[in-house]
């Protein structure tokens, strides 16, 4: 088990937590899976169906089941609620990804079949990762400002998913596509930098496959601030190109600044988007990284 040292009278108690609502749905087959691998008797489960506001449910939940793993089926937003809630609680958090684009679970090598990923979630390893808080707000994943943000927002109110989805919207976007100027602090040091959009990267690659972080690494204590610099349209191929191709940082449009902590201030509201999720608009931009303060399980 991971991380675990069960006997074989205490089975191993997990908490499924399972938002209906996600990408390609998928709740009755891990219902049945659940109920099915549970007969084994290696462990013994609870289930959590999101609903809406689950916050203070789940914490309740926490405390009067004291599970040994939390499973999160769902989305990138999903795992974000889930990893806010058991940051620096060193409960392992499994990922069973039934999202639209299921970025972190790529990141941690996660497959998509729910059967495979169940299979990881009994007999993984575990590994202790980095969180990034954003205006106090967890993000385990990528967040920005900017041009994907915009793409991010656009995508949330269309009743269509997946990458085709996404195209259209980033497409669309480029037609309007804003410049802002961003000042940044960090190090003791302040810079001057205009960009179309900055990510804020925990991880390194967005769930279309696209790498916007090339030197991201998930336990470093650091998260990169990447900035895709004013462009013109002709070069958004060559720069999407370099993304799939794990090259960005070869771009003349784009800088990435490794730190632990850092305040970005906008010259004028921008959308923000984390782990999927928009937030709204914000001038200003408090980042900091919390050093493996998530347990994860993996491959």
């Amino acid at each position: 088990m991971p991380g675990q040292n069960k006997s074989a009278a205490s089975p191993l108690r997990i908490l499924f937590i399972i938002n209906p609502k996600s990408g390609h749905g998928g709740e009755k087959n891990l219902k049945h899976l659940i109920s099915e691998q549970s007969e084994s008797g290696e462990f013994d489960y609870q289930v959590i169906v999101l609903s809406g506001d689950d916050k203070e449910r789940i914490s309740e939940k926490l405390n009067q089941y004291k599970p040994d793993i939390v499973a999160a089926a769902g989305g990138d937003g999903t795992i974000n609620l889930i990893a806010g809630i058991l940051a620096n609680t060193r409960i392992p958090l499994a990922i069973i990804p039934m999202g639209s684009a299921n970025g972190m679970a790529k990141e941690l090598h996660i497959p998509s079949k729910i059967e495979s990923a169940f299979e990881i979630l009994i007999k993984g390893k575990t590994q202790e990762i980095d969180l990034i808080k954003i205006n106090e707000r967890i993000c385990i994943h990528l967040a920005d400002v900017g041009l994907n943000a915009r793409v991010v927002k656009r995508f949330e109110n269309d009743v269509k998913r997946g990458i085709l989805t996404y195209a259209k919207h980033l497409f669309g976007e480029m037609f309007l596509l804003k410049k802002y100027v961003f000042n940044i602090t960090y190090d003791g040091k302040t810079i001057r930098r205009k960009g179309v959009s900055m990510t804020f990267a925990n991880a390194s690659q967005y769930g279309t496959g696209a790498v916007i972080n090339p030197k991201g690494i998930l336990d470093d204590g650091k998260f990169e601030l990447v900035i895709i610099k004013p462009f013109p349209r002709i070069k958004l191929l060559s720069i999407t190109w370099k993304m799939f191709m794990n090259k960005l940082h070869t771009s003349d449009y784009v800088e990435i600044i490794s730190c632990d902590k850092a305040v970005v201030m906008s010259s004028r509201r921008t959308t923000l988007q984390v782990d999927g999720e928009v937030l709204g608009k914000v001038k200003e931009i408090s980042i900091e990284s919390m050093h493996k303060a998530l347990i994860v399980i993996v491959p």
